[in-house]
């Protein structure tokens, strides 16, 4: 005898499932990982499969424990674990991406009911929780390897005591471009844009290539997996406020291109931001958060201590999300307005 499912109106057929939405991710974010490796090494690529394994592994774990359905099939984890890889820099101890994603999965998904039902973004509130828990090094770069030279296994080293495993971490470190933002026009301007936008600079693994991070971007706006509002608006706003300081700084568009492709812009716009969970649920809620992302992002990165906004600017605005979609009501399925013959 059939199946048969009763459910409420509209009934609306569509083959797309979690899983495939979530391969679909991961096809995007292939790009960002093959180019942590170019630049980073075989390191990156081990940080990656060790994060991804810990996201896993944690979520089987937790299901089994408590007795529930499995949902690692879902794939949901696979992309949480490399999205926290892709936020930690290549001069991290293995452990770091492991409590993070162990982190993400645990407390922020698996405790609020799974996927869908977490306030915010798992791999976006690891990151602000690694940086709490070891801001020295989540904020201490090293330049990209030297292939020619051998160097595809050197950030080995820091597998258990970071970049202290390189020796003279003087001498290895180096600033985060977002770091030159405050420094006055003169020193943005000696920025390598080229650099930044290519991916060959010091940063975190999976944010220091634009260019990968906008091929990964595109293919999700054109396979329709994300809604191109958030990235587009969010974007624009942080050009805005750039154009803006650099104006007031008497340089105006110096400012532009390094607050682009500086730093974890690209990588929140097209792959945190979008989360389905955690952003509104109607059109003119996207845009009103994605907009306030980008002026969260732009007072801290111009105004605020810590050089990057990026992650507190996804979380703040998860947390806001919800009174959006309060105030911003989707229109009913069906609906007419009274002048174009419905009901008054």
């Amino acid at each position: 005898m059939s199946k048969y499912i009763v459910s409420s109106s509209p009934h609306i057929a569509n083959q797309r499932t979690v899983a495939n939405i979530m391969l679909e991710v991961l096809i995007a974010l292939a790009p960002a990982v093959i180019a942590s490796v170019v630049f980073y090494g075989f390191y990156a690529l081990f940080l990656c499969v060790l994060s991804v394994g810990a996201a896993v592994g944690t979520e089987a774990l937790y299901n089994l424990v408590m007795k529930r359905e499995q949902t690692v099939k879902d794939c949901s984890a696979i992309v949480t674990g490399l999205l926290v890889a892709m936020n930690v820099p290549v001069s991290v101890p293995f452990y770091v991406p492991v409590i993070g994603s162990a982190f993400a999965i645990f407390f922020v998904k698996m405790l609020f009911g799974g996927i869908g039902k977490n306030f915010a973004n798992p791999a976006i509130t690891a990151r602000i929780f690694l940086l709490l828990a070891w801001a020295s090094f989540m904020t201490n770069f090293v330049p990209p390897i030297i292939w020619s030279k051998g160097e595809a296994f050197k950030y080995f080293a820091c597998t258990f005591k970071g970049s202290a495993g390189l020796g003279d971490v003087a001498a290895m470190t180096t600033a985060t471009p977002l770091a030159s933002l405050r420094l006055g026009a003169e020193k943005v301007g000696e920025l390598d844009v080229l650099s930044m936008f290519l991916g060959n600079i010091g940063g975190s693994l999976g944010e220091t290539s634009a260019l990968a991070l906008l091929i990964g971007g595109v293919y999700l706006i054109i396979r329709r997996i994300i809604d191109w509002r958030v990235p587009t608006v969010y974007l624009a706003t942080v050009t805005l406020f750039a154009l803006i300081y650099g104006a007031a700084k008497g340089s105006v568009g110096t400012y532009i291109l390094p607050s682009l492709f500086g730093g974890g812009l690209m990588l929140g716009a097209f792959f945190m931001a979008t989360d389905y969970a955690t952003s509104p649920n109607t059109k003119i809620g996207l845009i009103v958060y994605a907009f306030g992302l980008g002026i969260i992002t732009s007072l801290i990165r111009f105004f605020g201590n810590y050089p990057e906004g990026v992650s507190f600017a996804i979380l703040l605005m998860n947390i806001v999300t919800p009174f959006i979609d309060k105030f911003i009501l989707p229109r009913p399925f069906g609906y007419l307005p009274p002048d174009k013959g419905g009901a008054k």
